[in-house]
């Protein structure tokens, strides 16, 4: 699974949990999906990337083209970093899909009160989460027409 475009996509995963990401990035892989992912651990590490400050000052200045994100995250919460996102006029147009165990009411509004694209919860089942991927990486990387950048 790649996208239409000649360039690979990028993908940024932030999650905390080493056995999600371990399952998300093996999901990805069981498709074959070619495009570079950078993780990330919690919610100060993926402000720093984004906005290219810490320990990424030097991080090359494109954006990714999707970001996978958990909302359950260390040091920012995850809708935190979603605001953020959303607020920014260099990143607004970056689909975010909230990706996360959180079926709470509260937290499925205010992710699409904040921009989230969509809002998917983790599947416990590996097989789920396989067909969850799939889906996630076809329309997102495939289907989707992406907004242009500035």
């Amino acid at each position: 699974m790649t996208s239409t475009t000649s360039t690979p996509l990028n993908i940024v995963l932030v999650e905390d949990n080493p056995d999600d990401e371990e399952l998300m990035l093996e999901a990805l892989k069981e498709y074959r999906l070619r495009n570079p992912i950078t993780v990330l651990r919690d919610g100060q590490e993926a402000v720093d990337y984004f906005f290219r400050q810490g320990d990424y000052t030097d991080r090359p200045a494109k954006q990714p083209d999707l970001i996978l994100l958990d909302i359950k995250l260390p040091k920012v919460d995850g809708l935190d970093v979603l605001a953020k996102i959303k607020s920014d006029d260099e990143l607004k147009r970056v689909p975010v899909v909230v990706l996360t165990s959180s079926q709470e009411d509260r937290d499925i509004a205010k992710g699409y009160e904040l921009g989230a694209n969509s809002y998917i919860v983790k599947p416990i089942d590996f097989e789920q989460l396989l067909e969850t991927v799939r889906t996630i990486g076809g329309y997102w990387l495939i289907v989707n027409e992406p907004a242009p950048r500035k």
